[in-house]
């Protein structure tokens, strides 16, 4: 049996929200309901135009909070990442180890800036984020544990990495180490910026293909250079053994390899949008390492993203995912 249920890669960053009104994001020509990479400089300028404070700080980046959720399932999940040694390092390692999640962090770490992402709420409950990668931005094979990803079910692959060379280098690798060892390979999309302006990128981390694809239906239909989802979710087959297009208030639709499974949504007032597809991948990916189908662990993700759009924060408390575990599977 392997020792872990997930092996994660991704960029770590520490993830600072903030309310504010469309105003300012038109003020400050901020691209709304995506992600932008800025440098510090940038980002510093942001910081000190912001009038309000920050109403949540915990350490993040799209794959994190996947292992987070998955962990909080009551899972076991493994994470490679690259924080410095900072103030805002010493606040990520910490985040995560509370969180339940094993890491390579325990090492020590590189001199440097720890990356940030200023996620900008608006009352429509859309999140803008700029991200300023600071160290990460040199993530690289050195960062991962080997051992640690041939014990594990699935290796998944965060879509930021298609940014960085380094990163990419990497993720070859870890795809390498994980068709070796017999571990499923499941990968996210994870923003439309990077299929439109790192596809090549993309492409070096999709390889020959994944066992499991994520993506909302703005990616399906960008990567697939069409307006049609239909025509999408066929172009997906081609890299994807099984995935999921997540439709927002629509619900989710399945490919399990077979058929596809329409997945319906949970109605709720949305606050805030970020991290609804990280949480939604990982329970989905929750309930496959335990046993459960894909019409199951399509249930479970949809609930368990619901309930964060309806609160500020990328992740849900201990609590809350066991009473949506107990509403999905009944134990």
């Amino acid at each position: 049996m392997k020792k872990y249920h997930v092996y994660g890669i991704g960029n770590a960053l520490v993830d600072m929200e903030f309310e504010v009104g469309d105003d300012f994001l038109r003020q400050h020509e901020i691209q709304k309901g995506g992600m932008t990479l800025v440098d510090e400089a940038r980002q510093e300028h942001l910081l000190n135009a912001l009038t309000t404070g920050v109403v949540k700080r915990q350490c993040g980046g799209s794959a994190a909070n996947t292992m987070i959720a998955v962990g909080q399932m009551g899972g076991k999940c493994f994470y490679s990442c690259r924080v410095a040694n900072d103030a805002q390092g010493d606040f990520y390692a910490a985040d995560l180890t509370e969180a339940g999640v094993d890491s390579n962090l325990k090492a020590a770490r590189p001199a440097g800036t720890t990356g940030k992402c200023l996620v900008l709420i608006t009352p429509d409950a859309e999140r803008s984020m700029n991200t300023f990668l600071g160290i990460t931005s040199a993530f690289s094979t050195a960062e991962l544990d080997e051992v640690a990803l041939a014990d594990a079910q699935y290796l998944y692959i965060e879509g930021y990495l298609a940014a960085s060379s380094t990163a990419q280098e990497a993720a070859v690798r870890a795809r390498e180490v994980a068709r070796k060892n017999g571990v499923k390979i499941a990968l996210t999309f994870s923003d439309a910026s990077m299929l439109n302006f790192c596809g090549d990128g993309l492409k070096r981390l999709l390889g020959d293909g994944v066992d499991l694809l994520f993506c909302n239906e703005t990616e399906a239909t960008t990567w697939a250079g069409t307006k049609d989802l239909g025509v999408a979710r066929e172009a997906l087959k081609k890299v994807a053994k099984t995935f999921v297009i997540t439709l927002g208030e629509n619900g989710a639709m399945i490919f399990d390899g077979v058929t596809f499974i329409d997945i319906e949504p949970y109605k709720v007032k949305a606050i805030d949008s970020n991290g609804a597809g990280d949480m939604f991948a990982g329970a989905f990916l929750y309930a496959l390492t335990h046993g459960h189908s894909h019409a199951t662990a399509g249930k479970l993700a949809s609930m368990a993203a619901s309930k964060v759009v309806s609160q500020y924060g990328p992740r849900l408390k201990w609590h809350q995912t066991q009473e949506v575990l107990n509403a999905v599977i009944p134990r």
